[in-house]
Protein backbone atom coordinates (compact mmCIF):
# COMPACT_ATOMS: atom_id res chain seq x y z
CA UNK A 1 0.00 0.00 0.00
CA UNK A 2 1.35 3.41 -1.00
CA UNK A 3 0.71 6.84 0.46
CA UNK A 4 -0.71 9.01 -2.37
CA UNK A 5 -1.73 12.67 -2.19
CA UNK A 6 -4.28 14.13 -4.60
CA UNK A 7 -4.27 17.92 -4.90
CA UNK A 8 -7.70 19.10 -6.03
CA UNK A 9 -11.03 17.73 -4.87
CA UNK A 10 -13.19 18.42 -7.88
CA UNK A 11 -14.42 15.61 -10.14
CA UNK A 12 -11.01 14.59 -11.54
CA UNK A 13 -9.41 14.43 -8.12
CA UNK A 14 -12.35 12.51 -6.68
CA UNK A 15 -12.29 9.99 -9.51
CA UNK A 16 -8.56 9.36 -8.98
CA UNK A 17 -8.88 9.21 -5.20
CA UNK A 18 -11.79 6.77 -5.27
CA UNK A 19 -10.04 4.44 -7.70
CA UNK A 20 -6.76 4.53 -5.79
CA UNK A 21 -8.49 3.96 -2.45
CA UNK A 22 -10.33 0.96 -3.87
CA UNK A 23 -6.97 -0.40 -5.02
CA UNK A 24 -5.86 -0.37 -1.37
CA UNK A 25 -3.77 2.81 -1.24
CA UNK A 26 -3.59 5.33 1.59
CA UNK A 27 -5.12 8.30 -0.23
CA UNK A 28 -5.56 11.88 0.96
CA UNK A 29 -7.33 14.56 -1.08
CA UNK A 30 -6.31 18.18 -0.46
CA UNK A 31 -9.08 20.60 -1.49
CA UNK A 32 -8.68 24.33 -0.94
CA UNK A 33 -12.40 25.13 -0.79
CA UNK A 34 -14.08 24.86 2.59
CA UNK A 35 -17.76 23.88 2.72
CA UNK A 36 -20.23 22.54 0.18
CA UNK A 37 -19.26 22.62 -3.50
CA UNK A 38 -22.64 21.37 -4.74
CA UNK A 39 -23.56 24.66 -6.40
CA UNK A 40 -20.54 24.57 -8.70
CA UNK A 41 -20.55 23.67 -12.36
CA UNK A 42 -23.45 23.01 -14.67
CA UNK A 43 -24.29 20.34 -17.24
CA UNK A 44 -22.07 17.43 -18.25
CA UNK A 45 -22.39 15.12 -21.25
CA UNK A 46 -21.93 11.49 -20.26
CA UNK A 47 -19.86 9.06 -22.34
CA UNK A 48 -19.41 5.30 -22.09
CA UNK A 49 -15.85 5.84 -20.82
CA UNK A 50 -17.17 8.06 -18.02
CA UNK A 51 -19.80 5.52 -17.00
CA UNK A 52 -17.15 2.79 -16.84
CA UNK A 53 -14.83 5.00 -14.79
CA UNK A 54 -17.59 5.90 -12.35
CA UNK A 55 -18.28 2.23 -11.72
CA UNK A 56 -14.57 1.66 -11.10
CA UNK A 57 -14.64 4.60 -8.67
CA UNK A 58 -17.43 3.02 -6.64
CA UNK A 59 -20.50 4.57 -8.25
CA UNK A 60 -22.52 1.45 -8.99
CA UNK A 61 -23.70 0.62 -12.47
CA UNK A 62 -27.36 1.52 -12.87
CA UNK A 63 -27.16 4.67 -10.78
CA UNK A 64 -29.40 7.39 -12.18
CA UNK A 65 -26.85 9.80 -13.60
CA UNK A 66 -29.19 12.30 -15.19
CA UNK A 67 -31.73 12.86 -17.97
CA UNK A 68 -31.85 10.95 -21.25
CA UNK A 69 -32.61 12.79 -24.49
CA UNK A 70 -33.77 11.09 -27.70
CA UNK A 71 -31.75 13.31 -30.02
CA UNK A 72 -30.84 16.80 -31.16
CA UNK A 73 -32.69 19.73 -32.62
CA UNK A 74 -31.58 22.93 -34.39
CA UNK A 75 -33.99 25.85 -34.13
CA UNK A 76 -34.14 28.66 -36.67
CA UNK A 77 -34.28 32.26 -35.40
CA UNK A 78 -38.09 32.26 -35.76
CA UNK A 79 -38.33 29.21 -33.47
CA UNK A 80 -39.15 26.63 -36.13
CA UNK A 81 -37.30 23.34 -36.27
CA UNK A 82 -34.57 23.43 -38.90
CA UNK A 83 -32.94 20.03 -38.32
CA UNK A 84 -33.64 17.06 -36.08
CA UNK A 85 -31.15 14.27 -35.46
CA UNK A 86 -31.86 11.05 -33.52
CA UNK A 87 -29.01 10.54 -31.04
CA UNK A 88 -29.87 9.19 -27.56
CA UNK A 89 -27.61 10.48 -24.78
CA UNK A 90 -27.67 10.85 -21.01
CA UNK A 91 -26.97 14.35 -19.71
CA UNK A 92 -25.88 14.75 -16.14
CA UNK A 93 -24.57 17.58 -13.98
CA UNK A 94 -21.48 18.53 -12.02
CA UNK A 95 -23.41 18.55 -8.74
CA UNK A 96 -24.83 15.09 -9.36
CA UNK A 97 -21.45 13.50 -10.06
CA UNK A 98 -19.77 15.39 -7.22
CA UNK A 99 -22.34 14.13 -4.70
CA UNK A 100 -21.98 10.53 -5.91
CA UNK A 101 -18.17 10.59 -5.78
CA UNK A 102 -18.01 12.30 -2.39
CA UNK A 103 -20.37 9.70 -0.97
CA UNK A 104 -18.18 6.89 -2.37
CA UNK A 105 -15.02 8.19 -0.61
CA UNK A 106 -14.62 7.97 3.20
CA UNK A 107 -14.93 11.52 4.59
CA UNK A 108 -11.57 11.39 6.38
CA UNK A 109 -9.91 10.99 2.98
CA UNK A 110 -11.14 14.42 1.83
CA UNK A 111 -9.52 17.40 3.56
CA UNK A 112 -11.07 20.79 2.86
CA UNK A 113 -9.53 24.20 3.46
CA UNK A 114 -6.13 22.81 2.37
CA UNK A 115 -4.29 25.19 0.05
CA UNK A 116 -1.03 24.11 -1.57
CA UNK A 117 1.89 26.52 -1.98
CA UNK A 118 4.72 24.27 -3.17
CA UNK A 119 6.12 20.80 -3.70
CA UNK A 120 9.50 19.27 -2.82
CA UNK A 121 10.21 16.06 -4.72
CA UNK A 122 13.03 13.55 -4.35
CA UNK A 123 13.78 10.17 -5.91
CA UNK A 124 11.98 8.51 -2.99
CA UNK A 125 8.91 10.66 -2.44
CA UNK A 126 7.29 14.07 -2.27
CA UNK A 127 6.45 16.66 0.36
CA UNK A 128 3.62 19.10 -0.22
CA UNK A 129 3.68 22.43 1.61
CA UNK A 130 0.60 24.50 2.28
CA UNK A 131 -1.95 25.62 4.82
CA UNK A 132 -5.15 24.35 6.36
CA UNK A 133 -7.40 27.25 7.26
CA UNK A 134 -4.37 29.50 7.48
CA UNK A 135 -2.19 27.17 9.56
CA UNK A 136 1.02 25.95 7.91
CA UNK A 137 1.08 22.22 7.13
CA UNK A 138 3.23 19.71 5.24
CA UNK A 139 2.19 16.35 3.85
CA UNK A 140 4.54 13.58 2.70
CA UNK A 141 3.75 10.75 0.31
CA UNK A 142 5.13 8.25 -2.17
CA UNK A 143 3.32 9.94 -5.07
CA UNK A 144 1.53 13.22 -5.73
CA UNK A 145 -1.34 13.56 -8.22
CA UNK A 146 -2.02 17.16 -9.31
CA UNK A 147 -5.66 17.51 -10.33
CA UNK A 148 -6.06 21.16 -9.35
CA UNK A 149 -7.44 22.58 -12.57
CA UNK A 150 -6.45 25.03 -15.27
CA UNK A 151 -4.63 27.33 -12.80
CA UNK A 152 -2.84 24.40 -11.14
CA UNK A 153 -0.38 25.51 -8.46
CA UNK A 154 1.59 22.29 -8.89
CA UNK A 155 1.83 22.57 -12.68
CA UNK A 156 2.88 26.20 -12.51
CA UNK A 157 5.78 25.23 -10.24
CA UNK A 158 6.88 22.34 -12.45
CA UNK A 159 6.04 23.81 -15.89
CA UNK A 160 5.89 27.60 -15.52
CA UNK A 161 5.92 28.15 -19.29
CA UNK A 162 2.69 26.19 -19.82
CA UNK A 163 -0.11 28.75 -19.63
CA UNK A 164 -3.74 28.84 -20.81
CA UNK A 165 -4.31 30.35 -24.29
CA UNK A 166 -7.45 32.46 -24.66
CA UNK A 167 -9.57 31.41 -27.66
CA UNK A 168 -11.19 34.79 -28.34
CA UNK A 169 -14.70 34.01 -27.09
CA UNK A 170 -16.60 33.33 -23.88
CA UNK A 171 -19.40 31.01 -22.83
CA UNK A 172 -22.40 32.38 -21.01
CA UNK A 173 -23.84 29.54 -18.96
CA UNK A 174 -26.84 28.91 -16.78
CA UNK A 175 -29.49 26.46 -15.62
CA UNK A 176 -33.20 27.27 -15.93
CA UNK A 177 -35.92 25.45 -13.94
CA UNK A 178 -38.35 23.67 -16.27
CA UNK A 179 -41.34 24.92 -14.27
CA UNK A 180 -40.60 28.44 -15.53
CA UNK A 181 -40.79 27.56 -19.22
CA UNK A 182 -43.78 27.76 -21.55
CA UNK A 183 -45.50 24.69 -22.98
CA UNK A 184 -44.16 25.57 -26.45
CA UNK A 185 -40.57 25.64 -25.19
CA UNK A 186 -41.12 22.44 -23.23
CA UNK A 187 -42.37 20.68 -26.35
CA UNK A 188 -39.99 21.99 -28.99
CA UNK A 189 -36.69 22.47 -27.10
CA UNK A 190 -36.59 21.06 -23.57
CA UNK A 191 -36.66 17.32 -24.39
CA UNK A 192 -33.68 17.63 -26.73
CA UNK A 193 -30.03 18.46 -26.95
CA UNK A 194 -30.75 21.82 -28.59
CA UNK A 195 -28.84 24.20 -30.85
CA UNK A 196 -29.24 27.67 -32.29
CA UNK A 197 -26.54 29.33 -34.42
CA UNK A 198 -26.68 33.12 -34.77
CA UNK A 199 -24.03 34.59 -37.06
CA UNK A 200 -20.61 34.05 -35.47
CA UNK A 201 -22.14 32.56 -32.30
CA UNK A 202 -23.64 29.32 -31.02
CA UNK A 203 -25.92 28.32 -28.16
CA UNK A 204 -26.44 24.74 -27.04
CA UNK A 205 -28.41 23.21 -24.19
CA UNK A 206 -29.94 20.10 -22.72
CA UNK A 207 -32.08 18.95 -19.78
CA UNK A 208 -30.39 18.05 -16.49
CA UNK A 209 -31.42 17.27 -12.93
CA UNK A 210 -32.97 20.18 -11.06
CA UNK A 211 -32.74 21.26 -7.44
CA UNK A 212 -31.51 18.55 -5.05
CA UNK A 213 -30.43 16.60 -8.16
CA UNK A 214 -34.06 15.70 -8.91
CA UNK A 215 -34.67 14.14 -12.34
CA UNK A 216 -38.46 13.77 -12.00
CA UNK A 217 -40.64 15.44 -14.63
CA UNK A 218 -41.52 18.91 -13.43
CA UNK A 219 -38.40 19.19 -11.28
CA UNK A 220 -35.68 19.18 -13.92
CA UNK A 221 -33.76 22.09 -15.43
CA UNK A 222 -32.34 23.14 -18.79
CA UNK A 223 -28.62 23.81 -18.99
CA UNK A 224 -27.42 26.25 -21.66
CA UNK A 225 -24.01 27.31 -22.99
CA UNK A 226 -23.94 30.39 -25.24
CA UNK A 227 -20.64 30.99 -27.07
CA UNK A 228 -20.09 34.68 -27.87
CA UNK A 229 -17.06 36.57 -29.26
CA UNK A 230 -15.09 38.78 -26.88
CA UNK A 231 -11.75 40.05 -28.10
CA UNK A 232 -8.80 39.88 -25.75
CA UNK A 233 -8.17 43.24 -24.13
CA UNK A 234 -10.90 45.76 -23.38
CA UNK A 235 -13.89 43.59 -24.37
CA UNK A 236 -12.86 40.64 -22.23
CA UNK A 237 -11.78 42.87 -19.34
CA UNK A 238 -15.20 44.54 -19.32
CA UNK A 239 -16.94 41.15 -19.03
CA UNK A 240 -14.62 40.10 -16.21
CA UNK A 241 -15.18 43.29 -14.19
CA UNK A 242 -17.88 43.31 -11.53
CA UNK A 243 -20.40 46.07 -10.79
CA UNK A 244 -17.99 47.64 -8.27
CA UNK A 245 -15.26 47.97 -10.87
CA UNK A 246 -13.06 45.13 -9.64
CA UNK A 247 -11.40 43.11 -12.41
CA UNK A 248 -11.28 39.29 -12.03
CA UNK A 249 -8.76 38.18 -14.69
CA UNK A 250 -8.52 34.55 -13.53
CA UNK A 251 -12.28 33.95 -13.46
CA UNK A 252 -15.32 35.76 -12.15
CA UNK A 253 -17.72 34.11 -9.69
CA UNK A 254 -21.36 33.84 -10.79
CA UNK A 255 -22.54 36.27 -8.11
CA UNK A 256 -19.90 38.80 -9.19
CA UNK A 257 -20.88 39.06 -12.87
CA UNK A 258 -22.06 42.61 -13.47
CA UNK A 259 -25.83 43.00 -13.70
CA UNK A 260 -25.21 45.35 -16.62
CA UNK A 261 -23.47 42.57 -18.56
CA UNK A 262 -26.28 40.15 -17.69
CA UNK A 263 -28.92 42.63 -18.85
CA UNK A 264 -27.06 43.22 -22.12
CA UNK A 265 -26.75 39.48 -22.70
CA UNK A 266 -30.46 38.93 -22.09
CA UNK A 267 -31.38 41.74 -24.48
CA UNK A 268 -29.11 40.27 -27.15
CA UNK A 269 -30.90 36.96 -26.62
CA UNK A 270 -34.25 38.54 -27.44
CA UNK A 271 -32.82 39.87 -30.70
CA UNK A 272 -30.57 37.03 -31.87
CA UNK A 273 -32.01 33.77 -30.56
CA UNK A 274 -35.05 31.66 -31.32
CA UNK A 275 -37.88 32.62 -28.92
CA UNK A 276 -37.54 29.35 -27.00
CA UNK A 277 -33.85 30.02 -26.39
CA UNK A 278 -34.51 33.65 -25.47
CA UNK A 279 -36.98 32.45 -22.87
CA UNK A 280 -34.46 30.05 -21.32
CA UNK A 281 -31.89 32.85 -21.10
CA UNK A 282 -34.44 35.30 -19.64
CA UNK A 283 -35.72 32.88 -17.00
CA UNK A 284 -32.31 31.72 -15.75
CA UNK A 285 -31.80 33.21 -12.30
CA UNK A 286 -28.00 33.45 -12.13
CA UNK A 287 -26.25 33.22 -15.51
CA UNK A 288 -22.47 33.26 -15.38
CA UNK A 289 -19.67 33.43 -17.90
CA UNK A 290 -16.50 31.52 -18.63
CA UNK A 291 -13.67 32.63 -20.92
CA UNK A 292 -12.70 29.79 -23.24
CA UNK A 293 -9.10 28.59 -23.11
CA UNK A 294 -6.84 25.91 -24.55
CA UNK A 295 -4.14 24.32 -22.41
CA UNK A 296 -1.75 21.53 -23.37
CA UNK A 297 1.20 20.07 -21.46
CA UNK A 298 4.01 18.17 -23.15
CA UNK A 299 4.95 16.38 -19.94
CA UNK A 300 2.68 14.74 -17.35
CA UNK A 301 5.20 12.84 -15.22
CA UNK A 302 7.74 14.71 -13.10
CA UNK A 303 9.52 12.09 -11.04
CA UNK A 304 6.95 11.12 -8.44
CA UNK A 305 4.48 13.84 -9.43
CA UNK A 306 1.72 13.29 -12.01
CA UNK A 307 -0.38 16.04 -13.62
CA UNK A 308 -3.87 15.05 -14.79
CA UNK A 309 -7.29 16.37 -15.80
CA UNK A 310 -7.61 20.10 -16.46
CA UNK A 311 -4.22 20.70 -14.85
CA UNK A 312 -2.70 18.88 -17.86
CA UNK A 313 -5.04 19.54 -20.80
CA UNK A 314 -8.02 21.84 -21.19
CA UNK A 315 -10.08 21.22 -24.31
CA UNK A 316 -12.82 23.67 -25.18
CA UNK A 317 -16.29 22.53 -24.03
CA UNK A 318 -17.46 21.78 -27.59
CA UNK A 319 -16.34 18.15 -27.29
CA UNK A 320 -18.09 17.66 -23.94
CA UNK A 321 -15.16 15.57 -22.73
CA UNK A 322 -13.68 17.46 -19.76
CA UNK A 323 -14.86 15.10 -17.04
CA UNK A 324 -14.56 12.02 -19.24
CA UNK A 325 -10.95 12.92 -20.04
CA UNK A 326 -10.21 13.27 -16.31
CA UNK A 327 -11.87 9.89 -15.71
CA UNK A 328 -9.70 8.29 -18.39
CA UNK A 329 -6.61 9.88 -16.81
CA UNK A 330 -7.57 8.49 -13.41
CA UNK A 331 -8.08 4.99 -14.80
CA UNK A 332 -4.77 5.11 -16.69
CA UNK A 333 -2.97 6.24 -13.54
CA UNK A 334 -4.38 3.37 -11.50
CA UNK A 335 -3.54 0.86 -14.25
CA UNK A 336 0.06 2.09 -14.33
CA UNK A 337 0.42 1.87 -10.55
CA UNK A 338 -1.03 -1.64 -10.55
CA UNK A 339 1.63 -2.68 -13.07
CA UNK A 340 4.67 -0.76 -11.83
CA UNK A 341 3.88 0.03 -8.21
CA UNK A 342 3.82 3.53 -6.74
CA UNK A 343 6.98 4.56 -8.59
CA UNK A 344 8.29 7.09 -11.07
CA UNK A 345 8.14 4.35 -13.73
CA UNK A 346 4.39 4.09 -13.17
CA UNK A 347 3.98 7.79 -13.83
CA UNK A 348 6.00 7.54 -17.04
CA UNK A 349 3.64 4.76 -18.19
CA UNK A 350 0.69 6.98 -17.26
CA UNK A 351 2.18 9.82 -19.31
CA UNK A 352 2.69 7.60 -22.36
CA UNK A 353 -0.96 6.56 -22.19
CA UNK A 354 -2.49 10.00 -21.63
CA UNK A 355 -0.42 12.42 -23.69
CA UNK A 356 -1.79 11.34 -27.11
CA UNK A 357 -5.38 11.36 -25.85
CA UNK A 358 -5.00 14.84 -24.33
CA UNK A 359 -3.47 16.25 -27.50
CA UNK A 360 -6.25 14.73 -29.59
CA UNK A 361 -8.95 16.22 -27.35
CA UNK A 362 -7.47 19.72 -27.55
CA UNK A 363 -7.10 19.46 -31.34
CA UNK A 364 -10.66 18.25 -31.85
CA UNK A 365 -12.06 21.00 -29.60
CA UNK A 366 -10.11 23.65 -31.52
CA UNK A 367 -11.50 22.24 -34.76
CA UNK A 368 -15.06 22.48 -33.45
CA UNK A 369 -14.54 26.02 -32.17
CA UNK A 370 -12.61 27.45 -35.11
CA UNK A 371 -15.59 29.25 -36.65
CA UNK A 372 -16.30 30.98 -33.32
CA UNK A 373 -12.78 32.40 -33.47
CA UNK A 374 -13.48 33.63 -36.99
CA UNK A 375 -11.15 30.96 -38.37
CA UNK A 376 -12.79 29.10 -41.26
CA UNK A 377 -10.39 26.83 -43.13
CA UNK A 378 -10.79 23.82 -45.39
CA UNK A 379 -12.35 21.09 -43.28
CA UNK A 380 -13.58 23.45 -40.54
CA UNK A 381 -16.95 22.96 -38.90
CA UNK A 382 -18.63 25.93 -40.55
CA UNK A 383 -22.25 24.85 -41.04
CA UNK A 384 -24.88 24.37 -38.33
CA UNK A 385 -25.67 20.81 -39.40
CA UNK A 386 -22.01 19.85 -38.92
CA UNK A 387 -21.95 21.41 -35.47
CA UNK A 388 -25.04 19.43 -34.44
CA UNK A 389 -23.54 16.17 -35.63
CA UNK A 390 -20.09 16.67 -34.09
CA UNK A 391 -20.55 18.60 -30.83
CA UNK A 392 -20.21 16.60 -27.60
CA UNK A 393 -20.64 13.17 -29.16
CA UNK A 394 -19.39 9.85 -27.87
CA UNK A 395 -17.04 8.91 -30.71
CA UNK A 396 -17.16 5.28 -29.61
CA UNK A 397 -20.91 5.22 -30.32
CA UNK A 398 -21.45 7.68 -33.13
CA UNK A 399 -18.15 8.32 -34.88
CA UNK A 400 -18.20 11.41 -37.08
CA UNK A 401 -21.83 11.69 -38.11
CA UNK A 402 -21.21 14.65 -40.42
CA UNK A 403 -18.59 12.71 -42.37
CA UNK A 404 -15.82 15.04 -41.20
CA UNK A 405 -12.58 13.71 -39.74
CA UNK A 406 -10.69 14.90 -36.70
CA UNK A 407 -7.96 17.43 -37.24
CA UNK A 408 -5.34 15.88 -34.99
CA UNK A 409 -2.62 18.54 -35.19
CA UNK A 410 -2.60 20.43 -31.88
Amino acid sequence: MARILVVGGSLGGLLAANMLWRDGHDVQVLEKVRGSMNGRGAGIVSHDALTAALERAGVNDGTNLGVEVPGRVLLDPDGSTHTQLPMPQVLTSWSRLYALLRHALPPERYLQGASVSGVDATARGVTVHGQVDGVAEAWSADLLVASDGIRSTVRQQLLPDVQPRYAGYVAWRGVCDEALLSRHTMETLFPYFGFCVPEGEQIIGYPVAGADRDTAVGHRAYNFVWYRPAAAGAALKSLMTDADGQHHPLGIAPNKVSWRQVARMREDGRVLLAPQWAQVVQKTALPFLQPIYDLACDQLAHGRVAVMGDAAFVARPHIGMGVTKAAQDAAALCDAIREHGATADALLAFEASCLPRGRSAVARARWLGAALEGVVEAGSVDRPQQAIAETAIDLGRYGHLSGFKDRMTA
